[in-house]
């Protein structure tokens, strides 16, 4: 078949990208064409996304993939949870909060006395996380916020930028899962837990499901960038699902890790787990494609480095370098202390909890570092334990994916911590699960098991073997008793 092109526009909580993947019916190949900061706004109100910065920047890859590529169609996916709200003339009401906001400090308690948490987890099967747009949205119905008596429709991130491209207001499955107001088993919104809680049902979109065609790219959108009127699809919209689409799995017993800012571990299940282990390990439920859930748990991830790093003012190059050459097994921390989730003084914080955790102090940048990757290696290694006592098998290959695995120091930290085979690759594999994903919507890939084919062909792919080291073990222990 001749190539086609397709233009997935991926949004990640640091940097969004413009990704032409061409096609030839047997191998996928990735061109960047537009990379930008995604850069928080502060104002008096809080921590917001710049949205309008966003969508300029949308409308640009457009324009600069168009100039290089003929393209059959585009789609877009973008990190959970984030929501913008409508008038009912469609207008954007205020700019949408930063899931890292500090406006739910403390939401979790104030919710419970509402709901208490077993009949929240029976209707959402979500990890119970304060960003989680249900205690978002419940912040503002404690602050009395106009803004949800104003509004006439909320859409995810993603959901807005494809109004915004199509004219259509839906949200689609895989991103509405990371909301905590969707009943998994009944695949549709839980609107008895929001009643309860006082949050407006009346402004939820309809659900559709990953691979619909949205529409066709709106007059004014083809008139600004060039671009002809090409369906927009709505691939997997959450990058997450996304992303996983792209694991070059064989076989159905993987495990797999999407290594970024955040880290989400979990296994590719048929069907939601909603019991009192999962709600005792905090573990989410979120949509796939082709009728498969994420059995999965949030870490914290990269942020803790790119935090520092960004302190420091030095590349990621360079504060492995110096993690490489640390001091091993210093001190352990517990990557998701909630002291960790917002911006600022983060090497700080790390001296801070082995502080209060009597344990060595990192004084060194590269201490610094290392603490922060061996810490994440353990906590893989601890969700991993749980994940599989929760799916009643062990799980293998563990398959690494997304732009964390550009850090090699930490993928082998994994494989050594784990005692498992590490298999790394695609980097973009949250872009190539939106390009494939595209392709099945107009019928140029069948199944999900031909677009991981695809994958396999298209990408080289890095394996990590353990190697012994008993350090690892005395670690394992140390997580186990910080993490209770």
């Amino acid at each position: 078949m001749d190539s086609k092109n397709y233009l997935a526009f991926d949004l990640g909580a640091e940097s969004g990208r413009a990704i032409v993947g061409g096609f030839d019916g047997e191998q996928l190949k990735l061109t960047e064409t537009h990379r930008f900061d995604n850069t928080p706004l502060r104002d008096v109100t809080g921590l917001h996304w710049d949205t309008d910065k966003l969508w300029k920047e949308i409308k640009a890859g457009i324009t600069r993939s168009v100039n290089r590529f003929p393209l059959e169609c585009l789609g877009l996916d973008t990190w959970g949870v984030d929501f913008a709200l409508l008038d009912k003339e469609g207008n954007l009401l205020g700019n949408p909060y930063h899931y890292r906001d500090t406006r739910t400090d403390g939401i979790l308690e104030k919710a419970f006395q509402c709901v208490p948490r077993e009949k929240i987890f029976a209707q959402t099967g979500n990890q119970f996380m304060q960003f989680n747009t249900l205690y978002q949205l419940y912040a503002m119905v404690l602050a009395k916020s106009p803004l949800l008596n104003a509004a006439q429709t909320f859409l995810t991130m993603p959901d807005l930028f494809n109004f915004w491209l199509s004219g259509r207001q839906c949200c689609e499955f895989t991103i509405a899962t990371t909301t905590q107001c969707l009943d998994p088993v009944r695949r549709m919104w839980a609107r008895p837990l929001l009643e309860a809680m006082s949050i407006p049902d009346r402004i939820l979109p309809p659900i559709c499901e990953p691979g619909t065609r949205l529409g066709d790219l709106l007059p004014s959108i083809t008139a600004e960038t060039g671009c002809r009127s090409i369906p927009v699809i709505a691939p997997a919209c959450h990058d997450t699902g996304s992303a996983v689409a792209a694991v070059p799995a064989g076989n159905s017993d993987f495990a797999w890790l999407s290594s970024g800012t955040w880290s989400i571990l979990g296994a590719e299940v048929s069907q939601p787990v909603v019991n009192e282990k999962a709600l005792e390990y905090n573990f989410t439920n979120e949509g796939g494609v082709f009728g498969t859930w994420r059995l999965s748990k949030n870490i914290t991830g990269l942020w803790l480095v790119q935090e520092c790093r960004r302190e420091w003012n030095l590349s990621y190059d360079e504060v492995t370098h110096m993690a490489a050459q640390a001091k091993p097994f210093l001190a352990v921390v517990d990557p998701d202390w909630e002291v960790f989730l917002h911006p600022g003084e983060m090497p700080e914080k790390i001296r801070k909890f082995c502080a209060q955790t009597n344990q060595p102090i990192p004084q060194t940048r590269g201490e610094i570092v290392r603490v922060a990757l061996e810490s994440l290696a353990l906590k893989y290694r601890m969700v991993l334990d749980q994940l599989e006592e929760l799916v009643g098998k062990r799980l293998h290959p563990f398959h690494i994916i997304g732009g964390g695995t550009r850090n090699r120091l930490l993928n082998q930290f994994t494989a050594d911590c784990t005692s498992r085979t590490v298999i790394t690759g695609p980097v973009e594999a949250t872009a190539t699960g939106n390009l494939l994903m595209q392709a099945i919507a107009l019928g140029q890939i069948g199944s999900l098991r031909e677009a991981r084919a695809v994958v396999r062909k298209s990408f080289t792919v890095e394996t990590y073997h353990p190697h012994s080291d008993t350090g690892w073990e005395d670690g394992y222990m140390k997580l186990l008793k910080l993490a209770k």
